[in-house]
C-alpha cells in the first residue's frame, strides 16, 4: 500500500490525481503533517509526500530504522515539476514509483541512487539475497576498480562492467556455500536449493524448522539459497512443513506420491510407503526435478520433554543447476514510444544480446554497460535463434530481438523450435507492422482480417497461393509481409489478381513504408489502382474486404454494430 500525504490545497489535488489513477494501491492520510507522516511509515510499504524535501528529511529521520526495512519515500514539488525518490531507492521500491508518479502527474522522475545514474544493476536489485560489503563492492564497481566475480556455476544475471572479471581486490561471489565475508567481499546467495521433507502428522513445526536448519548448517549450505521446500500431497497442510517454509519464506511444492515412487533414491523405506503411498518422501520430492543430491535422508532429534522417542521428520537437500533465461523481445515498428516498456526491461536485464545488426542499432542505446552483443545480418535467422538458445543453455540472460512482434515472421518461431524444457522462456509483445501500418491507414482491421507472407524464401507458392485464394474467396481484409522485392517482383501481382477475382477493383488499399519512422509514408488507393512496382520491402499493403470503405481519406472496414446499420 502506498500512503499519500499532503499540506496544501495544490498537494491535495495532485495526491486526489493518484486516488483516481490507482484507486486499489493507495491510502490517503490526513490531518497534521507529522502524524501522518509517522502513521503511513508504520502502515504502507511506500510513501508519495507532497512536500518539500528538507520537510519530509525532518519528519521521516527519527523513523528510520533500516534500508532492509524502511519504506520507499517519493516527493513531489509544489509545481508539479519532479518526483524525487528520497529514501530507499531500491529496496523500497521508490526509484520505479517515482518514475511512475511521474507518469501519472506528467512531471519528470529525479533518481539519484548511483548504480541507476551509472546505468549498472545494484547488488540488491537482483532479486536474490546479498550479504557482506554490499556498499564497499558497488563503489567498486562504479569506480572502475577491478571486480572478481567468483561463482559457483553460471547463474542469469544481469549484464556487469567491464571491470567485472577474473581478478581485483574486491570481490562479488555467487554461491550457496556458507562462507565469512572478507572486508571487501559481497557474497550473492542463488536459488539453488530444494530441501525435500516428510514428517510425522503432527509433527512440531520446532522440529521440522530445526531439522532443516541443522541439515543445511552441518551442510555448509545458506538458508538464504533454498528456493522451496518439497513433500508429498498428502502433507501439502501438514503444519509443521508449512509453517517451515512460512518461516524460511519460500514456496512448498508437493507431489503426488505417484511421482515420488518412480524417482530412484538412495534411501527408500518402508514405512512412507505404507503411510502415503511412495517409499521416498524426502529425498524423491528432492529430487522431483533433477538436481544433485547434496544430503541424503537425515532424520530429526526428538524434542525433549514431548514425550516422543521417534523421530517425526526427515529431510533430504538437492542442489539445482542454474537455468538460462531467453527474453524473445518485439522491438515494435521502429518508434521508440512503440517500444513497450516491458522490453526495454528485457534488454537492460539481458546479460548477452542477440539480433540482427540494424535492429541491434536501434536499441544499443538502451543496454546496460558490460552487454555481450552477438550480432549479423539478413539471413542468419536460424544461426541467430541457435546462437542464443546456446548462450541460455549456458546459464546466461539472453535477449534474442525481432522486429514487430518476435512472434510474427519473427524470431520466436525458430528459437523455441530449437529451445527445449532446460531454459526458461519469456516472451515480451511488440506492435507489428499490420497494426502499426492500420493505425496510420485508419481502420481497416475493424473486422476478421488475415496476415500472408508473399516470400516464398522459407514457404513454396503453391502454399501462399493457397491461402490468399481462401482469404479473397472469405472476404477477408488481408494484409500483405513482405510484398515484393528486387529477387521477387511477381509475387504482390499475381495476389492482387486472386483477390480482384472476388473483389471491386475500388475496393480500398492501403499502402504504408516504414510505418511508425521519421520517414514513414502512406497512401489510400483501391485494389485497380495500385502499382506493384511503388512498392518494397518496407512497405505494407493492406486490402479490404467487400465492405470497407474510404471515409474522410481513411480505410475503414466496418465493424458490424446494429446502431451503425
Amino acid at each position: 500500500m502506498i500512503g499519500l500525504i499532503s499540506a496544501t490545497a495544490a498537494g491535495a489535488a495532485a495526491r486526489d490525481r493518484l486516488v483516481a489513477a490507482w484507486p486499489d494501491r493507495v491510502r490517503v492520510y490526513e490531518g497534521p503533517v507529522g502524524r501522518s507522516v509517522e502513521l503511513a511509515f508504520a502502515e504502507c510499504d511506500q510513501l508519495v509526500c507532497f512536500l518539500a524535501t528538507g520537510a519530509v528529511v525532518r519528519l521521516v529521520a527519527p523513523l528510520l530504522t533500516g534500508k532492509s526495512a524502511d519504506p520507499g519515500v517519493v516527493c513531489v514539488d509544489e509545481g508539479l515539476r519532479h518526483a524525487v525518490s528520497l529514501l530507499g531507492g531500491h529496496g523500497g521500491g521508490a526509484n520505479e514509483l517515482a518514475a511512475q508518479v511521474a507518469d501519472a502527474l506528467g512531471c519528470a522522475p529525479v533518481v539519484t541512487t548511483a548504480t541507476d545514474a551509472a546505468g549498472v544493476p545494484g547488488l540488491d536489485t537482483l532479486g536474490w539475497p546479498v550479504e557482506g560489503a554490499i556498499a564497499s563492492v558497488t563503489r567498486a564497481v562504479l569506480d572502475g576498480e577491478p571486480v572478481a566475480l567468483r561463482a559457483d556455476a553460471v547463474w542469469p544475471l544481469p549484464p556487469l562492467p567491464g571491470n567485472v572479471g577474473a581478478v581485483g581486490d574486491a570481490v562479488l561471489r555467487v554461491t550457496d556455500r556458507v562462507l565469512e565475508p572478507g572486508v571487501r567481499e559481497a557474497v550473492v546467495r542463488p536459488p539453488s536449493l530444494v530441501v525435500g521433507v516428510g514428517a510425522s502428522k503432527g509433527a512440531p513445526l520446532d522440529e521440522v524448522l530445526g531439522l532443516i536448519e541443522e541439515t543445511l548448517r552441518e551442510a555448509g549450505l545458506s538458508a538464504l539459497s533454498v528456493r522451496a521446500l518439497a513433500t508429498v500431497d498428502a502433507k501439502a497442510d501438514e503444519p509443521g512443513i508449512v509453517g517451515a517454509a512460512r518461516r524460511l519464506g519460500v514456496p512448498l511444492v508437493t507431489y503426488a506420491p505417484g511421482r515420488l515412487a518412480s524417482i530412484s533414491v538412495p534411501n527408500p523405506s518402508d514405512a512412507p510407503l505404507a503411510a502415503v503411498g511412495t517409499p521416498s518422501v524426502a529425498e524423491a520430492a528432492a529430487l522431483a526435478e533433477g538436481g544433485e543430491l547434496l544430503v541424503p535422508k537425515r532424520k530429526s532429534r526428538p524434542l525433549p520433554g514431548t514425550g516422543v522417542r521417534a523421530a517425526m521428520a526427515t529431510c533430504a537437500v538437492v542442489r539445482r543447476a542454474p537455468r538460462g533465461r531467453l527474453a524473445v523481445v518485439g522491438l515494435g515498428p521502429g518508434a521508440r514510444d512503440l517500444l513497450a516498456p516491458r522490453a526495454t526491461q528485457e534488454l537492460r536485464r539481458a546479460s548477452v544480446l542477440v539480433g540482427l545488426d540494424q535492429y541491434v542499432a536501434q536499441i544499443r542505446d538502451l543496454l546496460r554497460p558490460g552487454t555481450r552483443i552477438v550480432e549479423s545480418g539478413l539471413g542468419a535467422e536460424e544461426e541467430r535463434a541457435r546462437r542464443a538458445v546456446s548462450e541460455a543453455r549456458a546459464g546466461h540472460a539472453v535477449a534474442l530481438i525481432g522486429s514487430g512482434d518476435a512472434g510474427v515472421y519473427a524470431m520466436a518461431s525458430p528459437a523455441l523450435t530449437e529451445a527445449s524444457d532446460d531454459i526458461d522462456v519469456v516472451g515480451v509483445p511488440g506492435v507489428t507492422a499490420a497494426l502499426a501500418a492500420a493505425a496510420v491507414l485508419g481502420a481497416p482491421l475493424g473486422h476478421d482480417h488475415v496476415s500472408i507472407s508473399l516470400s516464398d524464401l522459407h514457404t513454396p507458392w503453391e502454399v501462399i497461393e493457397r491461402r490468399v485464394r481462401a482469404a479473397a474467396e472469405a472476404d477477408i481484409v488481408v494484409t500483405f509481409y513482405n510484398p515484393r522485392s528486387r529477387g521477387r517482383d511477381w509475387q504482390l501481382s499475381k495476389a492482387l489478381s486472386i483477390l480482384a477475382e472476388h473483389r471491386d477493383p475500388d475496393t480500398p488499399t492501403g499502402v504504408v513504408r516504414n510505418a511508425s519512422r521519421p520517414d514513414e509514408s502512406s497512401r489510400v488507393t483501391t485494389l485497380a489502382g495500385l502499382d506493384p512496382a511503388t512498392v518494397d520491402m518496407m512497405t505494407v499493403v493492406t486490402v479490404g474486404n467487400t465492405a470497407t470503405r474510404e471515409v474522410a481519406g481513411r480505410m475503414v472496414t466496418p465493424r458490424g454494430y446494429r446502431w451503425q446499420s
